[in-house]
């Protein structure tokens, strides 16, 4: 049986009945495509009524995913951990899924797509000669990855070339319709937030915005940088008129940048560190208190989505057509010439923070 410290079951299955479509999908990272991905859930409820979606995540991505009305069971898995990744494969073996859902190209998920018996596996998986393939009918996305039938040049150039959204493909891909990514905080998140907003009085002096500027260690060029950060904050502080409080966000790669952030704007406007180190579900309820969010491409802006934050993202390296705002805010994009590249040193000279100030004035109108 499976380690109970792994399993998170939440909804029982429905008394009385007989057949029951079996579900389970397999998305593991980064946390904001597992959150982005949680889109395909209410359209896969609409076409299996009754449904049991079990998802299979990696252990930080949990509180993502763990809470939402539409998952039955979370399955945590870290795929570095090869007993672990054993007894979870066994454990999965004892059901027959009406769908797998592989959408990681790891070779141990490949793998463990491949030995599960099911009536129908959309995404990836491993081959008898051992090789990551992928199904046909989720070729809209793969064609674009590291997996491409197509080659890593026609990959990259088919990712700059696509104009539609993640959920857009996914839904297509799956029959289903366009959907949207939910988080659900719990209550004692809930109260965290509220208990955060009381002491920091925000709302008290007008707006509140969250900087979100940073991304992690690997993406320098999917960040504003410290320097342009303050920048923008000093310009839509006099645009304001003093009337707005900052929420500084960011998570454990960005103790520094965020320091050294605080200390360009000290005394300058009114600012709250939120701290690198919070819970997920933590910083999420920070993100909720916010009436608007500007943020990099990042695990951030996904919340803000999940949560109805509105926000203004911007984007260099990375697409800005996968990104589905939902009415919910603007993208600023860069106008390079290595746009959509990919490269962690991408140009990023053409956001500025006028551009990224004026953005967040219409959204605020």
């Amino acid at each position: 049986m499976l380690d109970p410290s792994l399993r998170y079951p939440l909804r029982p299955s429905s008394p009385g009945r007989t057949a029951v479509t079996t579900i389970l999908v397999v998305k593991t990272g980064a946390l904001g495509d597992v959150l982005r991905t949680t889109s395909i859930l209410p359209g896969l409820a609409e076409r299996h009524p009754g449904g049991r979606v079990t998802w299979v995540t990696a252990p930080a991505a949990v509180d993502l995913v763990r809470l939402n009305p539409l998952v039955a069971e979370v399955i945590a898995l870290d795929v570095k951990a090869p007993e672990q990744l054993a007894e979870v494969q066994r454990e999965l073996a004892r059901t027959t899924w009406d769908r797998v859902l592989s959408f990681d190209d790891e070779e141990p998920l490949c793998r463990l797509a491949a030995g599960l018996r099911t009536k129908h596996l959309s995404g990836a998986y491993l081959t008898e000669d051992g090789r990551r393939a992928y199904t046909l009918d989720v070729g809209p996305w793969f064609d674009m990855g590291l997996l491409s039938v197509h080659g890593k040049a026609r990959a990259d150039q088919m990712k700059v070339e696509n104009q539609k959204s993640h959920p857009a493909i996914f839904a297509e891909m799956l029959g289903i319709r366009m959907g949207k990514p939910t988080l659900v905080l719990d209550e004692r998140a809930r109260a965290f937030g509220d208990e955060f907003a009381k002491r920091h009085a925000l709302g008290a002096h007008g707006r509140v915005i969250g900087l979100n500027t940073g991304a992690g260690g690997r993406w320098h060029s999917k960040t504003l940088s410290v320097e342009k950060t303050a920048a923008l904050a000093r310009i839509l502080d006099r645009e304001l008129g003093g009337r707005v409080t900052f929420v500084l966000l960011g998570g454990p790669g960005e103790v520094e940048r965020n320091q050294a952030i605080v200390s360009a704007l000290a005394n300058d406007v009114r600012l709250v560190d939120a701290g690198c180190d919070n819970a997920m579900l933590d910083f999420a309820a920070i993100v909720s208190k916010c009436g608007l969010l500007v943020t990099s491409d990042s695990l951030a802006l996904h919340v803000a989505l999940a949560l109805d934050v509105r926000c203004v993202v911007f984007f260099a390296p990375t697409s800005a057509a996968e990104i589905e705002l939902y009415g919910l805010g603007e993208k600023v994009v860069s106008t390079a010439a290595d746009y959509c590249s990919y490269k962690p040193d991408a140009d990023v000279s053409s956001i500025t923070p006028e551009r990224v100030a004026a953005a967040v004035l219409r959204q605020l109108r």
